[in-house]
């Protein structure tokens, strides 16, 4: 191969994998809406679901970013009747990933009283994206009566 050629092979795999980095970090921390029936057993938790919604994080003991979602995470679910927040270690539970469809940690998944998954984080969610979610779902929005 010429010098010319190599080059040109090198710079073009340095262009996908910083144009793969940046979708990556694009889709980061942003909550996906689920359709379809998809549910979450209870027993998987180990954990009964909240009367309004269930904050469910899987993390592993070596996530370096999953003690600020747990923090995050439960302080929502202490300022929300209702809202509970359950996190699954995969570490112990590696079965739960491939149910899940969990290809990172820290995941998070918004659930609903009745099990179903309403919206899915992958990474660092914002609190005013959980925020905004937990508003944004019919079956969990918040009723003031």
């Amino acid at each position: 191969m010429s010098l010319p050629t190599a080059l040109i092979v090198v710079v073009a795999l340095l262009a996908a994998t910083v144009l793969a980095g940046a979708l990556l970090r694009r889709r980061d921390g942003r909550a996906v809406a689920v359709h379809g029936d998809r549910h979450v057993d209870p027993a998987d938790l180990m954990h009964p679901l909240g009367a309004r919604a269930t904050l469910v994080q899987f993390s592993t003991e070596f996530c370096a970013r999953c003690p600020q979602v747990r923090r995050m995470l439960g302080s929502v679910a202490e300022e929300r009747p209702g809202v509970v927040h359950a996190e699954v270690d995969l570490t112990s539970r590696a079965d739960l990933a491939a149910r899940y469809k969990v290809l990172s940690t820290p995941t998070t998944l918004i659930v609903d009283p009745d099990g179903r998954i309403r919206s899915r984080f992958t990474g660092v969610p914002t609190r005013a994206a959980v925020l905004s979610a937990l508003d944004g779902a019919p079956h969990i929005q918040e009723t003031t009566a």
